[in-house]
């Protein structure tokens, strides 16, 4: 088989298409036919070392995958060959198969492509998680996203207004903006132009936000925790911004806030079960067109380095997908 494979980590300039055998699945695991691969910011860093989970090269990234199952291993139950599914893994997505436990894969509604199948899990499952699970996030709430016009951004956009949210869109561009308001957002924030925090208050009339969704981090973190609300919930998503910011613990107490982690790879191996039933509900919305996961362009395998690119430079607006 085909596989898209980093054989240094010096970044999505060192990927290859390489010919490797094919894989096998053994008890309890699930081999798909990979038909279409989610391209995410993890996949990124994963290219240079600096994801917290670190396959020795030469490896594939990519965490996400739909296609066909292939073969199933002993004691497999919930799938069987033919099935259509989608799955997470840590890696190894971007290759023409994959074998995934039997709990990281989930059967893909026949009204669903493999292409939306494929940029659908990692992106909303981590944010229903977030505002379900970590937020509690309530209806007429005001919930504000930065990097909004992201895969996990808009996945969060889309998400929080089905929940009866009042969502506020932060991003660093009108056409991104646009894209935001047209996924159910409310209000934008441009801010490249505006004051995070001054505009947040206006738009609140000084209230502030309820929920604060941030994948992003860095120079951006600070202005937003002090936009929120009294007793409002800041999530930790990422740091897509690349720097870990350092937050003042007196804004903590003073707004009587909380901020909480978010980390949805490991809630997804320790509650299988739960997390399951988040992916079942979120195909069940796509299928009934309530979500719409946006994919900005589908590539094939031998793109996968200007992929991983377009992402670096934040040219990206809802996802990238690769196609063997």
């Amino acid at each position: 088989m085909r596989a898209v494979r980093i054989h240094e980590l010096t970044g999505p300039s060192a990927l290859r298409v390489d010919e490797v055998p094919d894989l096998t699945a053994t008890s309890g695991q699930v081999l798909i036919e990979v038909r279409a691969a989610g391209v995410n910011f993890p996949d990124l860093l994963q290219t240079r070392g600096l994801y917290q989970f670190k396959p020795t090269p030469p490896f594939s990234p990519g965490g996400e995958a739909a296609g066909i199952v292939k073969a199933v291993g002993t004691g497999v139950t919930s799938v069987q060959v033919g099935d259509r599914v989608a799955a997470t893994m840590i890696a190894g997505g971007y290759a023409e198969q994959v074998v995934v436990p039997e709990l990281a894969c989930v059967k893909l509604p026949d009204a669903i492509s493999f292409e939306i199948g494929a940029v659908t899990l990692l992106t909303y499952a981590t944010t229903y998680h977030a505002l379900l699970d970590r937020a509690a996030l309530q209806p007429k709430e005001t919930l504000l996203v930065l990097g909004a016009a992201g895969g996990v951004g808009i996945a969060a956009v889309e998400l929080g207004t089905l929940m009866g949210a009042r969502v506020i869109a932060a991003a660093s561009s009108g056409d991104k903006l646009a894209f935001c308001r047209a996924h159910g957002a409310t209000d934008t924030i441009d801010y490249s132009t505006e004051d995070l925090k001054d505009r947040l208050k206006a738009l609140t009339k000084g209230n502030g936000a309820d929920v604060i969704f941030d994948p992003v981090g860095g120079a951006l973190a600070e202005p937003a925790l002090r936009g929120i609300a009294w007793q409002g919930r800041y999530l930790v998503v990422g740091f897509a911004a690349g720097d870990i910011p350092k937050i003042p613990l007196n804004l903590v107490l003073l707004k009587g806030c909380q901020i909480v982690g978010v980390f949805w790879g490991s809630f997804a191996m320790r509650d299988p079960a739960k997390n399951r039933a988040h992916c079942d509900q979120l195909f069940s919305w796509v299928a009934d067109g309530k979500l719409s996961p946006a994919i900005d362009a589908a590539l094939p395998f031998t793109e996968a380095a200007e992929a991983l690119g377009r992402l670096e430079r934040r040219q990206v607006k809802g996802k990238l997908v690769l196609v063997p």
